[in-house]
């Protein structure tokens, strides 16, 4: 019996228990593994005013091995009215929030097939978008209709039928199609590939997503939409940056979205080219504060700096840019391009776009600056659970401060060139924490396993203490898990810095009866002892 609420539970929990090295990849079900996704051809009619959903959605997919049950996810109150194969109706059966799908013999591994599905609904409702998920039947500030969902948590089968979880994105992107009355626009990721006048008087825009994508991140926006288009020249040559506002924002959209350009150039710098040249970049206006739909990044911040007007760290670096551009860009990299295979590893999703915001800061106010950002962050830190295997929020702000003392230790070269490295190995690719420690290592000839499983696995803070003891100063790593050993910069009064290399076992070096101190960049304690 399928049961894949609590098969991803059981897979969390387990993965939480496991060591940083040993963390298996995302389970699924025998129903879902079989095959491999290949494309999306979902096409929707929603109604404003009753809040009804009608689609269908035409599944591409590649047999892995010989199967005839297939499960496709789809939450209630939303339901599927007929799948059809080879123009043969398949019969199905509801199984808590998925569907069974029955092929009359078993489908040959190596062959590409499709599956067509009706469904309709009234989709689960937002009332508090992003953190609660679903359709947001929302008004504009005229009183307009205007639409888009969020689904980042619960997933897209919350409204279309589809493959859930992380590890398998469609290789082949998504051909979207919105019925909407003709007086609105309607938007989605990609390029739109054009719009038609339909006999009943609706126009239908249709996107396509030529790269591989999250199921989470197929999001319609829906409204009295305006445009308008820029040419971004990068590191893969021209790329298309499309601003899609609301009419009566046409004129402060302009103005303000304009850091777009400084956001691509930062990132394209630390991090390697845009992932998505073939799909575009746009910022489109949104009823919710933001989220990181792939090419078509929900904004919803009032045009203005911070987090609607506030600097969330107290830092005051947090007002001198807009918070919404910034991290909701950074997740194009981390997060649809680089994208974890299970929930148990959403902080290379968050940790990594969390960090982003810091080199943001220091590529345009200086290293200092981006430092001093950095550890107003850490004031977030709760140290309630380990961040592999949990949803804590310390995914953000832990991983992020893990990721800050890493650079402080290889220095920003060796740093940057990881970075680009990773963007490049992994590009278009689901992957686990094991792969990015791996990648960590081999690239900077260092072993950070402790580091990872200090930060990730642990809610400790790492304790350095510190004697005198004659002529010289021992220190060693304490409070901490075994055999830790993570560098730090330290320094003699107002000496120069450099680096030392504490383990779990004292070591020793030379007093110069000054105040010894480590830096205030590393997420650690400092004691001393008798």
């Amino acid at each position: 019996m399928l049961l894949l609420t609590i098969l991803l539970t059981l897979s969390i929990n387990l993965q939480a228990q496991n060591s940083v090295t040993e963390i298996p990849p995302a389970s699924a079900s025998a129903e879902q593994t079989w095959w491999n996704l290949l494309h999306y051809t979902l096409e929707i009619s929603p109604d404003y005013k009753t809040k009804y959903l009608k689609g269908t959605n035409s599944i591409q997919f590649k047999a892995l091995r010989s199967a005839k049950v297939m499960a496709i996810e789809f939450q209630s109150p939303m339901r599927i009215n007929l799948v059809t194969w080879n123009k043969r109706s398949l019969t199905f059966t509801k199984i808590r929030d998925a569907y069974l799908i029955n092929f009359p013999s078993d489908l040959k591994a190596g062959k590409i097939e499709t599956i067509d599905i009706q469904f309709e609904g009234t989709p689960r409702e937002s009332v508090n978008p992003p953190y609660d998920n679903g359709w947001i039947w929302s008004k504009d500030l005229e009183g307009r209709p205007w639409m888009n969902v969020s689904c980042q948590g619960e997933g897209a089968s919350i409204w279309f039928p589809c493959k859930g979880g992380l590890y398998d994105e469609p290789d082949e992107g998504v051909t979207f199609t919105i019925n909407v009355p003709s007086d609105f626009v309607a938007v989605a990721n990609g390029e739109l590939q054009g719009k038609r006048v339909n006999k009943n008087g609706n126009t239908a825009f249709t996107w396509i997503v030529k790269s591989p994508i999250n199921s989470y991140n197929i999001i319609p926006y829906i409204g009295k939409y305006v445009t308008w288009k820029k040419t971004y020249d990068g590191e893969a040559g021209k790329l298309n940056v499309y601003n899609w506002v609301l009419d009566y924002n046409m004129k402060k959209g302009k103005q303000h979205l304009q850091q777009v350009d400084t956001m691509l150039r930062c990132f394209e710098y630390w991090l390697g080219k845009y992932p998505f040249y073939e799909d575009g970049y746009k910022i489109v206006e949104a009823p919710q504060p933001g989220m990181e739909h792939q090419s078509a990044v929900a904004y919803g911040n009032g045009f203005q700096n911070g987090f609607k007007g506030k600097d969330l760290f107290g830092t005051g670096w947090g007002l001198k840019w807009d918070f919404m551009i910034v991290h909701e860009s950074g997740h194009e990299w981390f997060g649809n391009s680089i994208t974890c295979n299970n929930y148990g590893d959403t902080w290379i999703h968050e940790g990594f776009t969390k960090y982003l915001e810091t080199l943001y800061t220091d590529f345009v106010f200086g290293t200092e600056a981006g430092n001093e950002y950095a550890r107003g962050t850490w004031a977030r830190i709760k140290n309630d659970k380990p961040i592999l295997g949990t949803n804590t929020t310390d995914k953000y702000y832990k991983g992020s401060a893990m990721l800050h003392m890493i650079r402080q230790i290889v220095g920003d070269s060796l740093f940057r060139g990881w970075l680009r490295q990773m963007n490049s190995e992994f590009y278009h690719q689901t992957i686990n924490t094991r792969q990015v420690l791996e990648s960590l290592n081999s690239f900077m000839k260092m072993d950070f396993t402790s580091v990872f499983d200090q930060y990730l696995n642990s809610t400790q803070v790492p304790v350095l203490e510190y004697r005198y003891i004659n002529d010289v100063i021992e220190y060693r790593w304490a409070e901490c898990v075994d055999s830790f050993s993570m560098p730090v910069v330290a320094s003699f009064g107002d000496k120069n810095s450099f680096l030392i290399y504490p383990t779990t076992e004292w070591k020793k070096m030379e007093n110069k009866f000054e105040d010894f101190k480590v830096s205030k960049d590393f997420y650690c304690k400092t004691k001393l002892v008798d």
